[in-house]
């Protein structure tokens, strides 16, 4: 892997996955509800925020999602990185999948009811919605846009940007960044409180990635 990106407001983009929150740590589809975080993912905040503190970067701007799990992620990662007043940008676009009816069921007890094939179509397919909720299509459907017309000029004009999200909010911007596949992205797993650093060139492809954890 190269070196990581220097901080030298070359479009640093960082993107990080929210801490463990209390739904994980009890395995229920979580999606639009609303828990904060577990005691394991505050502490996995606070290592993501010195992970990024050691990589010498200094943030111009911030995005996440309206959900707390991924709000209090950042201002723990802020706080380590002593980037408290940072422009923040909140917006319901960068919330994690909606697994509708499948939203606070325990992922066994849901197989139990539809069966392990469907459950995990639901779970690993790009484009099939559980019931009354999106696909990870649907997903990047509403975070593409808003990284080009929110992040991008902000990568564009040369700063630094930081944004703490969800699985699959994040999986849509790293489809668009890598240029993965459908199939590949929905293989693709990011652990909690994992930042992931691209230096991002003029026209917006990755110079350079480096995965901190």
């Amino acid at each position: 892997m190269a070196t990581a990106p220097q901080d030298s407001g070359k479009r640093i983009l960082a993107l990080v996955r929210h801490g463990e929150s209390e739904w994980n740590r009890l395995n229920l589809f979580t999606g639009w509800k609303n828990p904060d975080l577990s005691e394991k993912g505050v502490a996995e905040a606070h290592a993501a925020g010195r992970l990024l503190a050691a990589a010498n970067i200094a943030f111009d701007v911030a995005f996440t999602s309206v959900l707390q799990r991924a709000q209090r992620t950042l201002a723990i990662i802020l706080a380590e990185l002593g980037q408290t007043a940072l422009p923040i940008h909140e917006d319901a676009r960068l919330n994690e999948r909606d697994y509708g009816e499948l939203s606070g069921l325990n992922k066994d007890d849901a197989r139990k009811r539809w069966g392990e094939e469907q459950v995990h179509l639901w779970r690993r397919s790009y484009d099939v919605r559980p019931p009354g909720g999106e696909s990870l299509m649907d997903t990047a459907e509403r975070v593409l846009p808003y990284y080009q017309t929110h992040m991008w000029p902000e990568l564009a004009a040369g700063r630094n940007v930081l944004v703490a999200a969800h699985g699959n909010s994040l999986r849509a911007m790293i489809m668009r960044l890598e240029g993965l596949s459908r199939t590949e992205i929905i293989a693709r797993e990011l652990a909690t409180g994992a930042p992931i650093l691209y230096r991002l060139r003029p026209d917006g492809t990755v110079a350079e990635r480096r995965d901190l954890a």
